[in-house]
């Protein structure tokens, strides 16, 4: 499978569910940084990765959000930032076999916001490079640029592994501020995001994490209205509910799954989960993609 722009812009397809929260369903602790697990528990990984590949997911994120040089300083964990995310894109293709579908290497946010002065772009710079070397050198086929809350950070971040990798980038933010929805925390309106990004070289737009697969849909629209660029849509199932101090997700495959027809409508062109869903979420999510792609012969 190809990265190929116009084939994602007219057609539908599936990416992957939740890293960290399932994780922690199957025995890692909640304090453990999930993106360790690619080097403690690297069966585990690869058994999560398998398991939405044989759900029907055609993109598979390595296990790398949080793996930067300053969220494993502030972290005090002294495996280097080259080690967890080449080790990262390893598993996922070792997880993918000889399967159809693309290895996406994950990067979050730093962890520092522009907007305050905690960083400078000239110093976040040379975080988003090193990290996005790593991850191609471990073989992936696309970067993932996802849950940014902030413009200028991501602008950064894709000028940054643009030109140190020179591979597709797909850019997502999250929306959960505002009356609809659709504006970042930090007050930055989906459709004009869409469009910085489109304008500084993005592949694909999207939007993921958030209030629940039950608000997205005017982010969605908001950001097709800003691009014609493939819109990526990972919204989470639900929101959690404390019980015994433990984030429990509760949104069932079929309830997550209810909300989709819409988006798909609104123009997402790929579409799976972030935190609280599971390979069942993303079973469903492709069992309604493939039901659509019938339908409408795309």
């Amino acid at each position: 499978m190809q990265f190929d722009r116009a084939a994602l812009r007219a057609g539908v397809f599936v990416a992957d569910g939740g890293w960290s929260t399932q994780f922690h369903m199957r025995g890692v602790p909640p304090t453990v940084m999930a993106e360790t697990a690619n080097l403690t528990h690297p069966q585990l990984v690869v058994a999560l990765g398998r398991a939405y590949l044989d759900a029907g997911a055609q993109f598979i994120t390595t296990n790398t959000f949080g793996a930067n040089r300053i969220n494993l300083e502030r972290r005090g964990i002294e495996s280097g930032v080259g080690e967890l995310n080449r080790r990262g894109a390893e598993l996922a293709r070792e997880a993918l076999g000889s399967r159809e579908a693309l290895v996406v290497g994950s990067i979050g946010p730093s962890g520092k916001i522009l907007a305050v002065r905690e960083a400078t772009a000239e110093q976040l710079r040379p975080v988003f490079c090193e990290q996005g070397q790593a991850l191609k050198d471990g073989g992936v086929d696309v970067i993932l640029l996802e849950t940014f809350s902030e413009v200028a950070e991501i602008l950064c971040a894709l000028q940054a592994v643009k030109e140190t990798t020179a591979l597709p980038v797909i850019a997502s933010m999250s929306f959960d501020s505002g009356p609809q929805r659709t504006r970042t925390m930090m007050g930055a309106a989906a459709n004009d995001c869409a469009a910085a990004l489109e304008d500084a070289g993005a592949d694909a737009v999207g939007s993921n994490c958030g209030s629940g697969i039950q608000f997205a849909l005017p982010a969605v629209v908001a950001l097709r209205a800003g691009t014609t660029l493939p819109l990526w849509v990972k919204p989470n199932a639900g929101l959690p509910e404390l019980e015994a101090g433990r984030a429990v997700w509760k949104q069932t495959p079929d309830e997550f799954t209810g909300f989709l027809p819409q988006i798909l409508d609104a123009g997402a062109n790929v579409v799976g989960g972030c935190c609280g869903s599971g390979s069942e979420h993303i079973r469903r999510v492709a069992a309604l993609v493939a039901h659509r792609r019938r339908a409408t012969g795309v």
